[in-house]
């Protein structure tokens, strides 16, 4: 069950534009567990050149979805961006169940990163942290790691090595590869 967090910036979110929202966003509930109930943040902006940004964020406990769309309709844009995590939603499925055969695992969980936003100092210095990112992390292999970086959009995403239980890191080379950074005692 999806329960529904929208906001509107420049925009008065009506009732019409709530119920679009949630009866094109809720088609996504198929792929989830029926028991499990999630937050999705619903974030709609528009701009002073009538453009129409639709940002939807859904933390999942082994997967954060996340995309966004722009156009110059606000439907056409809701539309666009639950095609999107669909199709994110079906790769992810499929990869992990994929693996999850071939390595022998029953049931795979992955947590989301929760976050927290800090900007207490007003302290300008380049060294000030201005956000602060928790997460738990949970076995996986290096594949499973990209594609939750490429899902997230970020350079590099920290996780668990499933047969080695150290802490890694995958990230994304200047040159379009990948990195891998692996932890251990010195």
């Amino acid at each position: 069950m999806l329960i529904f967090n929208i906001r509107g910036e420049n925009i008065e979110v009506t009732q019409a534009i709530r119920d679009y929202v949630e009866k094109r966003i809720s088609k996504l509930e198929k792929y989830f567990e029926k028991d499990m109930k999630n937050t999705a943040h619903v974030n709609l902006k528009v701009y002073p050149d009538k453009q129409a940004k639709v940002e939807v964020t859904i933390p999942l406990p082994y997967l954060t979805l996340r995309a966004e769309e722009m156009s110059n309709d606000l439907y056409a844009s809701v539309d666009l961006v639950t095609d999107k995590l669909e199709r994110q939603i079906r790769k992810y499925k499929t990869k992990v169940n994929r693996k999850s055969r071939e390595k022998g695992f029953k049931n795979l969980e992955f947590a989301p990163a929760a976050d927290t936003s800090s900007s207490d100092s007003d302290d300008e210095s380049k060294f000030q942290v201005v956000r602060t990112k928790q997460l738990a992390l949970k076995p996986m292999d290096n594949e499973e790691a990209i594609l939750q970086m490429d899902m997230l959009g970020h350079d590099f995403f920290i996780y668990e090595d499933a047969e080695t239980s150290g802490i890694n890191i995958v990230y994304r080379r200047n040159d379009g590869r990948y990195g891998l950074i692996e932890t251990g005692e010195e």
